[in-house]
């Protein structure tokens, strides 16, 4: 559902607060979202049977969930900050973030919402960058600009900085860690502020979410999500930027990377990257006949979510076998149905009712392991 009204402060949508409600609810992920989603069919649905769900799952206190007081509240705060959500529905939604398997069902957007529907190119790197490396950043996002793409990136200091700042003219998307009202760095608060007018804002976390360290990696699997591409500038040996380029990779999308000298630590990633496959780019002309804006691009999508109503036979001797086959170690859900000789759809079925009671542990690679700090009550 699209919140795109003419009124200065319309009335929240019912339908929007019950995405907002189940989104903010204890233990619901967004992978659990779209599998929630997709056994009920309507986010109120899934509400209405998560006690169930829980107590299936093993918890013995009552599941936490979001009051319709603080979604209202929600809501109007970003209302009256100019900012909208969009669903995971809602055809102004970034059409190639829906193939990411944890896309959020909710983002928090501001400003030129037609820059979503453009063709994305990703640029990222170290926020302790070299003066060549934030040349060629803000170089390469000028000239991708002018051949038809949209910049994305985080808004770090940097190489994320100089690559909104080449593409401001032509369309520039930066993805924020915390809530769309918070600046981050206070060093870019002029480029935010730029951005809100001419770019476009997105962001994750619920209005007035301080930035913090679990969060980037979240922002970065959006930055790559939305992007048919991503470029690494400069980047150290572990970093974010290398995480983001993971993600694009696991994302199916294509990945770049500048070669440094070997002495450099602000090289080792992208050299890193390069050895394992990543195309090795010197010129924007490098990029421009490797890919194009205007090509269509479907990436291929793994259907691993819940598909049918489990069975009712034995249903406790089920959970039980998924409960002992599981441990702290994570497994592929593919190995716990071929150990448990399952029907998938039993297997993600209580797999589903686990992580709303708060025992399951998602990992990437679609692993999943008993949660270590899990207590019933």
């Amino acid at each position: 559902m699209t919140i795109l009204q003419s009124q200065a402060h319309p009335e929240p949508s019912s339908t929007l607060a019950d995405w907002l409600q189940l989104s903010r609810s204890e233990n619901i992920g967004p992978l659990t979202f779209h599998q929630l989603l997709k056994k009920y069919g309507t986010p109120y649905a899934a509400i209405q049977d998560l006690p169930r769900l829980a107590d299936q799952g093993g918890l013995k206190r009552s599941l936490k969930l979001s009051s319709r007081s603080d979604v209202d509240k929600e809501i109007n705060e970003l209302y009256q900050f100019g900012a909208q959500l969009l669903t995971f529905e809602d055809p102004l939604y970034p059409s190639l973030l829906k193939y990411v398997e944890s896309a959020p069902p909710l983002l928090t957007v501001k400003g030129r919402l037609d820059l979503l529907q453009g063709s994305a190119f990703a640029i990222v790197g170290a926020r302790n960058a070299s003066v060549m490396g934030k040349k060629l950043a803000h170089k390469f996002a000028q000239g991708l600009g002018q051949e038809g793409w949209v910049i994305a990136s985080g808004l770090a200091r940097g190489i994320d900085a100089c690559a909104h700042q080449g593409s401001l003219e032509t369309g520039t998307i930066a993805v924020l860690a915390g809530g769309i009202d918070q600046i981050y760095p206070q060093e870019n608060e002029k480029l935010h502020l730029q951005i809100e007018k001419e770019g476009v804002l997105i962001a994750e976390s619920p209005f007035g979410t301080q930035p913090q360290a679990t969060l980037f990696p979240r922002r970065n699997r959006i930055i790559s999500g939305v992007s048919r591409a991503t470029l690494v500038v400069e980047a150290a040996f572990k970093s974010g930027s290398l995480l983001t380029a993971t993600h694009a990779l696991e994302q199916g999308r294509d990945v770049f990377a500048i070669p440094g000298h070997p002495l450099d630590p602000r090289a080792r990633g992208c050299n890193k990257l390069i050895k394992n496959g990543a195309i090795l780019i010197e010129t924007l002309e490098d990029i421009i006949q490797e890919i194009s804006p205007h090509k269509v691009f479907t990436p291929s999508q793994e259907e691993t979510w819940f598909q049918a109503p489990p069975s009712s036979f034995e249903l406790e001797k089920i959970r039980t076998l998924i409960y002992e086959t599981l441990s702290f170690v994570p497994i592929n859900v593919d190995e716990v149905i071929r150990e448990c000789q399952l029907q998938a759809s039993d297997v993600w079925s209580v797999l589903l009712e686990m992580e709303i009671a708060g025992r399951l542990e998602r990992h990437p690679g679609g692993k999943v392991s008993l949660k270590e700090d899990w207590k019933s009550e």
